[in-house]
């Protein structure tokens, strides 16, 4: 029972990672409401192949798109292409995210549109990912976000129509690029680099080092850190650390697992170390963190 529990619990944190279905197969869009007190209220370096919006309601967001960071303040959205690894730091923040799929709107247009505008979407395409409030795009993406969130009779006629209007107007603005020979050496470096995070999301329960990562890409560890760091901003060990971390948020919120058996669970094999990195990341311990989010659950 206690291994049923837990993979269940494992199968819903992956779902907000890579391979979660957005919305329903008509309307492949999903909105995500995120405060300190969400699970995954700091966002781990991670790529899907929907795009994904995103709103600060409140505080500030330090985000990073394929290396390029910027620090988004109330009101600034952000556009994330297909494929892109992304990830960040909030700072006393309160944002929302749409995630959707674009190829299944398209597939759905009219011919016309598939036919002229296809290749926009695919990853040689690279749509300018920051927009600060008052902008024309940002102001497109709050409305997407003020209608899904109201979700009033025909939201899903407004919302589509937006999105539209949104890709229409990155198209006549030029906000994007088409990837030169420069940016196709940087686009495999971000592969690369997708490769590892996949790996790490599969295997952090389990003892892993730096030479496992480095051997992934069958690389010197030297020159596999530089990089790793190029495109996190953050070393191998200290994204695993981190990522193993936001896994035993999600279990210590949603299950009655004792924090040993949580640290075992999330990789790792010293309860003292674990508590350390714990405290390290989320500035109050696991106990503190537990009993918390449970006591959120039973307001």
């Amino acid at each position: 029972m206690c291994t049923f529990i837990y993979e269940r619990i494992y199968m819903k944190f992956l779902a907000l990672h890579e391979n979660a279905a957005r919305g329903t197969s008509d309307f492949p869009i999903e909105l995500y409401y995120v405060d300190r007190s969400h699970p995954r209220y700091e966002m781990p370096f991670h790529w899907h192949l929907e795009y994904e919006m995103m709103l600060v309601l409140s505080g500030s967001f330090s985000l990073s798109v394929d290396g390029k960071t910027k620090t988004l303040h109330k009101g600034d959205t952000a556009i994330i292409s297909s494929g892109a690894v992304h990830g960040g730091v909030p700072d006393n923040c309160i944002y929302e995210c749409l995630v959707f799929d674009t190829s299944r709107f398209m597939e759905s247009s009219s011919a016309l549109l598939h036919r002229k505008y296809c290749d926009f979407f695919d990853t040689d395409t690279l749509i300018y990912p920051f927009f600060e409030k008052g902008t024309h795009c940002n102001k497109l993406i709050c409305q997407m976000f003020d209608v899904m969130d109201k979700r009033q009779t025909g939201y899903e006629f407004f919302t589509v129509g937006l999105m539209w209007q949104l890709f229409g107007q990155i198209l006549y603005d030029r906000s994007y690029t088409v990837t030169d020979m420069s940016e196709r050496r940087n686009a495999k470096s971000t592969e690369q680099i997708k490769t590892v995070l996949n790996y790490i999301r599969k295997n952090y329960a389990s003892r892993l080092t730096l030479a496992d990562l480095a051997d992934v890409l069958n690389l010197s560890q030297e020159h596999f850190c530089r990089l790793f760091h190029s495109i996190t901003g953050k070393s191998p060990i200290d994204y695993l650390n981190y990522y193993r971390i936001e896994c035993a948020c999600e279990l210590l919120s949603s299950s009655q697992k004792s924090i040993t058996e949580v640290a075992y669970s999330c990789g790792f094999n010293d309860l003292s170390y674990f508590n350390r990195i714990f405290k390290r990341y989320k500035k109050v311990t696991p106990g503190h963190y537990q009993k918390t989010m449970l006591a959120k659950k039973t307001e």
